[in-house]
This record gives structure tokens, sequence and C-alpha cells, in this order.
């Protein structure tokens, strides 16, 4: 029990930045790009969304105990800076614009977002034994970074089952990883590291 305490603070804080830096603050971000025409920043912001859409998965993986959900989880935190910077094209286009408010902004919050997923990936490698242990639902640690997930469900889904949310979150999955690997072995070879096909 005493394992148990001191450590949930830290899952719930980091479920708390999850929310502000993954999704408040690009939503507001992508808002912004549309009103000011930024189509680099709006470009690079729907790329987040497609990738970062795996920390969505993750939860609905967790809320149904299915282990898979924790591999998801860091897998999205490593995805997601890569996303982020991974543009030759975006990232000069971004690079040229005239210093103005947004384009500070959205520099921050890119360096911000991408310091805090793989810190938080670095900090979230104990919790892989979670995927493959078979005690995994009687473990402190599984059981607590679990507990917010099923918090989402109370608020947000409180009469689904936790099987039908696990469904969602396979269909998710499979879906995802189609996109994932169409994009590395097809895509990727076709266009480089240019977000927009010439």
């Amino acid at each position: 029990m005493q394992n148990e305490v001191w450590f949930r603070p830290l899952v719930w804080m980091d479920y708390r930045l999850a929310v502000l830096f993954t999704v408040i603050l690009p939503l507001i971000l992508l808002i912004w790009a549309f009103v000011q025409k930024a189509e680099a920043m709006q470009r690079l912001l729907t790329i987040y969304w497609r990738v970062s859409s795996l920390l969505a998965i993750a939860i609905y993986l967790l809320i149904a105990a299915l282990p898979v959900g924790f591999i998801a989880g860091i897998m999205a935190r490593i995805l997601i800076p890569v996303a982020l910077w991974f543009w030759v094209d975006l990232n000069e286009e971004i690079e040229d614009q005239p210093q103005y408010a947004l384009k500070f902004a959205f520099n921050s919050w890119r360096w911000a977002i991408s310091v805090y997923t793989l810190l938080g990936a670095i900090a979230q490698l104990p919790v892989l034994q979670c995927a493959v242990s078979r005690n995994a639902a009687a473990d402190s640690l599984c059981r607590t970074w679990r507990e917010p997930p099923i918090l989402f469900k109370e608020y947000f889904h409180p009469n689904t089952t936790l099987q039908y949310l696990g469904f969602i979150g396979i269909v998710g999955l499979i879906a995802y990883l189609i996109c994932l690997i169409y994009f590395v072995f097809i895509k990727l070879g076709k266009q480089g590291r240019t977000a927009i096909p010439h």
C-alpha cells in the first residue's frame, strides 16, 4: 500500500499534463492557425492529431484492461515528437514565417510536448511489465495507471460495457497500425520527408 501511495499523484499529474499538452493546447493552436491562415502549422497540427490518436486508443484499451494499451501509450509518446519534427518542408515553411505570436506559441508548444512525451516514455518504461505480466490486474503499478482511464469511462461512457470499449480500442489500434504500415512502407518511399506531395 505504501508503494501505491507515493507514485499515484505522479500518475494523475501525468494524465493532467497529457490533457493540457496533447488536447487543449494543440486544439487552441489549430483554431488559431486557421484564423491566421497559417497553412504549414495547420498541416502539421493535422498530422499531429492523426498520430496522437494512438493516445485515445490506448485509453480505451486500458479501460478494458487490455495489456497492449500500455504499449500503445508508450508508442504514442515516441511517435508524437517524431511526427512534429519529421517534415522538412513544413519545418522550413514555419521557420520562414515572420516572427509573430502564433509562431512563438506553436514552437514553444512543439518543444514542450516533445520534451514531455519523450520524458514520459522513459518514465513509463517500468509500466511495460504490465503488458506481459500475468498478475497485471493485481499489481499496484498497473492498477494505478488504469485509474484515470476508468474515471474517463465513468464520465464519458457510464452505461457502456468494458468489453465494448475494449472492442473500440482494438478496432482503432488495427486501423492505426494499417495506416502506419501504409505510410512507412508505401507513402514514405514516394514522398520522403515532405508532407505535401509534389
